[in-house]
């Protein structure tokens, strides 16, 4: 059940694949000039491999693939063999390939029916362990493969490849008629011609560049057990090199320094080279390249520029490029896990030593967007030192220029420390952590604006009328100045060692008049100013005779000389007195006074009882009912 899921999966996968190729299907012009086709063999057929079933030994589902993969080739190019009910075999000719509108799979036809019939021979190989009689059936498929391999290697020496795709396919050749030597025993022959293959894949590792070279330098190790076997065999007598000599005095090899010049040459041509910090690395990817291209007049596009936020919006739409190039190199190494880790043993080199072509190329990239965002910053720095210096500037430019808004010494402090957030990124790149040229660079830059930003906040301090920590800060301004302009290894990128020493020369004088109202300073509070805002005092002149201090408000309506109604004061209250002794008093009964009082006779007490007898419902008349 799992494994027909996965044969599910993989043939809806293929059907997205040739859903691909038909839309890449394009007719050119009638007059357009005839393509050479490169073909990346090696590449192709090991890509195809570990996708489908050789990465567990599963030639059976790989062949099923190149069965498929056929299929689709034929419809898709328009190469049917027959219809449903005839059969006619057609193979691919160098006529299909001359035509205006031909495609290079043509090639992979013949390629996938070589790979077709040797997967099928390397599964009765699993199979003949235990029926022997299958070796005859695996002979007869690597015979078949051999065909299509030497049909390939026909089609391939035609003018329409380059010197790339003839040497491959001359060494698949070579492997897959060496892996039927090999089998039928022919060990010399096996041999010369396994030998030929080891050749050529090192001398193609030799011209293409570093990253290429992976798969090349796997295909010659992958040769050597079976080499030293078929040396083993051959005897003492005859040795794999002298056979390989001999055949090539006879001509078989004699091309093969001409082909590996012209692809180094032609390899050279379709990757473009940039280098940096005296390392040429390739460019592959297609959006890396447009990248690289697209700034190599932006300086002169920045300096054209009328104002600084004309110039910043340009570097804000070349970092989002770069983001996108960057993610190009993250989605090549992360399709080849091989690219994800460097070699072992290869980390702490020097200069970016340890890492391979590409990951030397995601470095670069990182550190060229980090060194525009950095650019883009001192341009907002540069934008606000015009609303700083000149306040008027804020109030004469437009909003849309980034004026309108006075520039706080504040607004700088944090600029530059953004600015060295972005320094600290540039030290921690992937990579440069062990090149020590690098790190000083890096260091010397941080120094520079570490410098500005301690200047900045010193002047903060002074507005604030903290005279001590501003002369502090400018001390420590100048001391990361002079280290930085005394620094044998200046950023290439950032030369500031001109507006250092302009800085030191002007610290010295902020640094004495700070120092010169630090000694003026009054210690009481009265005076201190919290963050540009004075807090006056409240106490009347009376009060304060021995401190002087010029006050508007003595010449005004209401001046503050002495308070004429006193303030008001606590004082004791007057005490509380109780009469406890009361309750101990006892009084003369005056009921008899009052029963005189309201007694006028026998008939209105009876008449007054009677009456609240019947009032409250109790009596003796209600009782007797």
């Amino acid at each position: 059940m799992v494994e027909s899921k996965a044969e599910k999966a993989e043939v809806g996968r293929e059907d997205v694949e040739a859903d691909k190729e038909n839309m890449d299907v394009e007719e050119p012009a009638a007059d357009a000039p005839m393509k050479v086709f490169t073909v990346e063999i090696l590449r192709l057929i090991k890509d195809m491999q570990l996708q489908h079933g050789l990465r567990h030994g599963d030639f059976q589902r790989y062949r099923g693939y190149c069965s498929r993969r056929v299929r689709r080739l034929r419809k898709t190019l328009n190469l049917p063999q027959g219809d449903r009910r005839h059969y006619k075999k057609r193979n691919v000719t160098l006529a299909n390939l001359e035509k205006p509108n031909s495609d290079e799979r043509f090639l992979h036809i013949p390629l996938m029916l070589a790979e077709r019939t040797w997967s099928y021979a390397m599964q009765l190989r699993q199979e003949s362990n235990t029926e022997p009689r299958k070796r005859f059936h695996l002979i007869e498929k690597l015979r078949k493969s051999c065909v299509y391999a030497l049909q390939l290697q026909d089609l391939c020496a035609s003018d329409r490849c380059d010197a790339r795709t003839k040497l491959e396919a001359e060494a698949y050749s070579a492997w897959i008629h060496g892996s039927l030597h090999f089998e039928l025993g022919l060990w010399q022959s096996a041999a010369e011609n396994l030998k030929k293959a080891q050749v050529i894949y090192e001398n193609l590792a030799q011209a293409m560049p570093e990253e290429e070279q992976t798969v090349y330098r796997a295909k010659v190790e992958e040769l050597q057990p079976s080499l030293r076997y078929c040396a083993y065999n051959v005897g003492e007598n005859a040795s794999v090199n002298d056979l390989l000599e001999m055949r090539g005095q006879a001509g078989l090899l004699g091309n093969l320094s001409h082909l590996v010049a012209q692809t180094k040459a032609e390899s050279m041509e379709a990757f473009q080279m940039t280098e940096w910090r005296g390392r040429s690395v390739t460019v592959r990817p297609e959006k890396v390249r447009l990248f690289l291209l697209s700034i190599q007049e932006l300086g002169r596009s920045i300096e054209k520029a009328k104002d600084y936020p004309a110039k910043i919006e340009m570097l804000e739409s070349v970092l989002l490029d770069c983001k996108d190039a960057i993610a190009a190199i993250k989605d090549e190494i992360k399709q080849d896990p091989k690219l994800r880790q460097p070699a072992a043993g290869e980390a702490g080199g020097a200069a970016g030593g340890g890492l391979i072509g590409i990951q030397y190329l995601l470095a670069y990239m990182s550190y060229t967007r980090l060194k525009l965002t950095l650019e883009r910053n001192l341009f907002l720095v540069a934008q606000a030192k015009l609303t700083l210096d000149d306040p008027n500037v804020a109030e004469k430019t437009p909003l849309a220029s980034g004026g309108g808004k006075k520039t706080k010494p504040q607004d700088l402090s944090r600029l530059y420390e953004i600015i060295l957030q972005n320094v600290t990124e540039m030290q921690q790149l992937g990579g440069m952590e062990h090149d020590a040229a690098y790190q000083a660079e890096m260091e010397q830059l941080a120094l520079s604006f570490r410098a500005f930003r301690c200047y900045y906040i010193a002047i903060t301090l002074v507005a604030m009328k903290r005279w001590r920590e501003a002369v502090a800060m400018y001390e420590r301004s100048r001391k990361y100045a002079s280290d930085a302009s005394s620094s044998k290894t200046p950023c290439k990128d950032f030369d500031l060692r001109g507006e250092l020493k302009q800085l030191i020369a002007t610290i010295e004088g902020c640094k004495f008049s700070a120092h010169a109202y630090s000694v003026l300073e009054d210690d009481t509070a009265d005076d201190t100013v919290l963050f540009g805002k004075s807090q006056k005092s409240s106490k009347p002149l009376y009060e304060r005779l021995s401190h002087y201090k010029e006050d508007a408000t003595l010449n005004s309506r209401n001046p503050n000389v002495f308070k004429l109604i006193p303030e008001m004061e606590p004082i004791p209250a007057k005490p509380l007195f109780f009469d406890l002794a009361l309750n101990f008093v006892d009084f003369p009964s005056l009921d008899d006074k009052i029963e005189q009082k309201g007694s006028t006779g026998k008939g209105a007490t009876a008449g007054m009882s009677g009456f609240v007898k019947g009032l409250f419902g109790w009596g003796g008349g209600g009782a007797s009912k």
